[in-house]
């Protein structure tokens, strides 16, 4: 398998973004790791190896890239529009800087993947639905999607941008990314079990939303055994890519 760790410097962030960069072609994806995670992650947590059968056979490459969530979501002893500031920089930096270095990369601007797991999913799922010009897929596994999880009921512009529940239900069925909606993918999914408590209903808000505006989507609700944790997300992602990319 083709693996290569990498960094540019990133304007939005001003500061080295690195990313660890593993396939050598097929469907392009971006990979969020858990909470205040690296690049690193994904492959310490063994998600490559069961991605392998995908990467191995040219039809996946994965851009796994750092977090700066200590200095957004998880900078509770900061004021949230602080915090929120450096989530609307993070997501320029995934927008504006990283999609033209996959471009490069990839010889192609195909439309990207995007995957994550736990907070990760968040980031999946914030940058699919505001972003389906550029991102045509997301698999997000024990996600929230509603961003009073963190920011409690602190609300502005910035944070209503980045709490997918909340700028859905604000969506018009005329908006123009409607029609891209529907050429997309969203795959979400999460267990009833230890630790997924605080993260159930905005999943099943979510669900709810997306069946009143008309959206294709898929959101699981797997069993109570199913626990917020990474033997289960193995099974998850394995599944779900199956299900974006079959292999038979």
């Amino acid at each position: 398998m083709h693996k290569e760790t990498t960094s540019f410097f990133s304007r939005e962030l001003n500061r080295e973004m690195p990313l660890s960069i593993y396939g050598h072609g097929g469907k392009s994806c971006v990979v969020f790791p858990c909470q205040d995670g690296r690049h690193m992650d994904f492959e310490g947590f063994g998600m490559v190896d069961t991605l392998s059968p995908w990467i191995n056979a040219g039809r996946l490459r994965l851009f796994c890239v750092d977090s700066i969530d200590r200095e957004s979501w998880s900078a509770a002893h900061q004021h949230p529009r602080y915090s929120i500031e450096m989530q609307e920089k993070y997501f320029h930096y995934l927008t504006d800087e990283l999609v033209p270095f996959i471009y490069d990369r990839a010889w192609s601007d195909d439309p990207i993947m995007t995957f994550g797991t736990s907070m990760g999913a968040c980031h999946a799922a914030i940058a699919q639905l505001r972003r389906p010009d550029l991102f045509d897929a997301a698999i997000a596994l024990s996600g929230f999607y509603k961003a009073d999880v963190f920011f409690g009921d602190y609300m502005d512009d910035l944070v209503y941008d980045n709490s997918p529940c909340d700028f859905l239900r604000g969506m018009p069925r005329s908006h123009h990314y409607m029609p891209l909606y529907h050429k997309s993918r969203l795959y979400l999914c999460i267990g009833q079990g230890r630790w997924e408590e605080t993260l159930l209903p905005s999943n099943h808000e979510i669900n709810q939303l997306l069946i009143e505006k008309g959206l294709p989507h898929r959101v699981d609700f797997w069993g109570y055994d199913v626990d917020h944790d990474w033997p289960w997300w193995h099974r998850m992602a394995g599944y779900f890519m199956d299900k974006e990319i079959p292999l038979g």
